[in-house]
């Protein structure tokens, strides 16, 4: 999957850069004109109050290009309506690859749980400033902004049971980590040490020759473990990632 990225920026100093419906309504704009401009294609967006999560697919110019596009036409509108001047957003936005159908979901569902891992929500849909609702056919965006499409078809090519297989997925509790969260990961070291604290006595190279009941519930205690990535754990534990992320 070439040219899909999760993208990330934030306020200076974590400032506000959406404060009403209009501030929202006006970026969503922008990003509408320049999906048009620049062929992009978009999986899932979400805005909070001082950052913007997005999952896009670059188009006829680099993602680079269109992103600084996008951010000047909304500094420019914001230092206009609220008389400000200087740096709206923190630097360069953050961005990564989204290389495969399995994290393609995960980053859609991570964007989706924001508000709700932020306390600002109960569930996905609540939250007004997300794709979510689009997704699940709550709400009709006349903008055409989001390009559902492309997630249901790696779902099944029935969209019906594609939907309800996805609204199942996006609401699951997770311990999804992306972008943001891997800059607080632990090193393989120190990960190891955490993970022999936890698991007590024993070779822990010993886990993946485990009874599969018992072998699950390791990997579910090792999925709690605050710096260690899924994939960094079974990577640790010589297994594949697979029995990590299915337990």
């Amino acid at each position: 999957m070439s040219g899909v990225y999760h993208i990330m920026w934030r306020g200076a100093n974590r400032q506000e850069i959406f404060h009403d419906d209009d501030d929202c309504n006006r970026f969503l704009d922008i990003l509408v004109k320049y999906k048009v401009e620049s062929d992009l294609e978009i999986y899932a967006w979400c805005l909070m109050g001082n950052h913007v999560h997005l999952l896009i697919r670059e188009g006829i110019e680099t993602i680079s290009n269109t992103m600084k596009r996008i951010g000047v036409s909304y500094a420019s509108y914001y230092n206009w309506k609220y008389d400000t001047t200087g740096h709206l957003f923190q630097g360069r936005f953050r961005s990564e690859n989204v290389e495969d159908n399995r994290y393609l979901l995960t980053v859609t569902r991570y964007i989706h749980q924001n508000p709700v891992k932020a306390g600002i929500a109960d569930s996905p849909n609540e939250w007004r400033w997300s794709s979510c609702r689009e997704y699940y056919s709550e709400h009709r965006d006349g903008r055409k902004l989001l390009d559902a499409n492309f997630i249901f078809e790696k779902i099944s090519p029935d969209q019906t049971f594609a939907m309800e297989k996805f609204k199942e997925y996006n609401e699951k509790i997770n311990n999804d980590e992306c972008l943001e969260e891997k800059r607080r990961r632990l090193p393989d070291e120190e990960a190891r040490v955490v993970i022999k604290k936890l698991l007590g006595p024993g070779d822990i190279t010993r886990v993946k020759v485990l009874p599969k009941a018992q072998r699950k519930e390791v990997f579910q205690k090792v999925k709690t473990i605050k710096g260690v990535s899924q994939r960094q754990a079974a990577r640790i534990l010589g297994v594949s990632p697979n029995l990590i992320f299915r337990a």
